[in-house]
């Protein structure tokens, strides 16, 4: 370093983000682009810089999910130190910190799925980068943003994309507010790409081209590896029972719902005819009022649908005190409620779906949300034991489990017949 000026080797697409003004700072894209060491580095440089100007603080490196340091950036951010030897001197590196040589600013790490309230209470956060910030709730980024109170403070934010659904792609990815400054970067941005990725990325095109553009272009997931209903997802197509499914004007509308009372609520609206099921549309909505749910029924023209509920269904809203069953009846509504599934309810829905799937048609053009959830919906896995742990809950499972409940009501309706299939009059409400 000299003369008070350094050169910092970063992918040129990466200038325009790191100059200027911005409230928020990042990248997205695929594999080998070189954005979490650009990222790391630049904090690293920014520390060293408000250090130099005597301010003090904490760089926040935070991630969705982080059970120890083994899974934080730390390890990244003293790689990025260690690759400038002129920043390398200006830190104090030890096993388990990263601070500034004079002590005024340092790193520090956490996952906002189980320290989010105890982040709100942090002061002088100069900077906050969340890595692997595709799974980020929208919760998350609610309660981490208003954390960052000083007049400079900035919010870095570096995914890999896996769906459009995702709350960290809506929020930025989607926005167009000038102070957002977010890019594209993928391999072929990276001028340090090092052949023994180029390697794989070349077997990955040839012998992976399903996965191909997810891992290295920054592609969307088409199907999540361990996805419960992948293959049956692929067949129906395949048998061409995903287009076009009209409804059957004499039979009975039945809402399937999975009730969100401060996360979503879905509903699938399915008609039963013989051995058939017919899925006619998908709805989901987020932190909305009952009434909400059911105007959509009436407005899609589903006023006279049986509304099927899980077991909460029985219990009280928690402002009204009454239970979301009566609400539904005195809206005019038909109501069922599935009996409690007990243990393992998740997946008694999924082998249930599974078993029914040969016999459903989804109509694709109002279904395509649910049809994305379903091929979504994933299991959890303990890689390290090599076992599954049930179903991954996330934006997907809503949805799935509203899909779960109707087949297992297709089954049980089967058995005690609990309902007629044909359409009844809608009732004045």
């Amino acid at each position: 370093m000299a003369n008070n000026t350094a050169q910092i080797a970063l992918p040129p697409k990466l200038i325009p983000v790191f100059s200027g003004k911005a409230d928020v700072r990042g990248a997205y894209g695929g594999r080998g682009s070189g954005k979490t060491r650009s990222f790391a580095k630049m904090a690293a440089v920014r520390a060293h810089m408000w250090a130099q100007a005597g301010r003090e603080g904490i760089i926040l490196c935070a991630r969705q999910f982080l059970n120890s340091l083994a899974d934080s950036s730390l390890e990244e951010i003293k790689a990025a130190i260690q690759s400038e030897p002129w920043l390398a001197p200006h830190f104090d590196i030890g096993t388990k910190y990263v601070r500034t040589i004079c002590g005024r600013v340092t790193f520090t790490f956490a996952g906002l799925d189980s320290n989010i309230d105890s982040i709100k209470s942090k002061s002088r956060i100069l900077l906050c980068w969340v890595d692997e910030a595709e799974p980020v709730s929208d919760e998350a980024w609610t309660k981490l943003i208003p954390t960052l109170r000083e007049e400079d403070s900035e919010l870095w934010v570096t995914w890999n994309p896996e769906s459009e659904r995702s709350e960290t792609h809506k929020r930025f990815r989607l926005s167009v507010d000038p102070l957002y400054k977010i890019v594209e970067l993928n391999y072929r941005d990276n001028p340090r790409f090092p052949q023994v990725l180029e390697r794989q990325r070349e077997r990955d095109l040839a012998e992976r081209p399903e996965k191909y553009e997810h891992i290295w272009e920054g592609g969307f997931v088409q199907a999540f590896d361990g996805a419960y209903f992948a293959t049956d997802l692929l067949k129906a197509r395949q048998e061409s029972r995903i287009g076009f499914v009209p409804a059957d004007p004499l039979m009975m509308y039945r809402a399937f719902w999975d009730i969100g009372t401060r996360d979503a609520t879905a509903i699938w609206v399915a008609q039963f005819i013989g051995a058939e099921v017919r899925t006619l549309n998908h709805y989901e909505a987020v932190g909305q009022p009952l009434a909400t749910h059911l105007n959509w029924l009436r407005s899609s023209g589903y006023g006279a649908a049986q509304c099927v509920l899980p077991h909460d269904g029985a219990n009280e809203n928690h402002i009204t005190a009454t239970r979301f069953e009566d609400h539904i009846k005195a809206a005019g509504f038909e109501t069922h409620i599935v009996k409690n599934q007990g243990k393992g309810a998740a997946l008694k829905r999924v082998e249930a779906a599974r078993r029914l799937f040969p016999s459903i048609r989804f109509n694709e053009a109002t279904c395509k949300p649910g049809l994305d959830a379903l091929a979504w919906y994933h299991e959890r896995r303990d890689d390290h034991r090599g076992i599954g742990l049930g179903p991954e809950h996330d934006w997907s499972s809503h949805s799935a489990d509203a899909f779960g409940l109707m087949c297992i009501a297709h089954a049980e309706l089967n058995v005690s017949g609990w309902g007629s299939s044909i359409r009844q009059p809608a009732r004045v409400v």
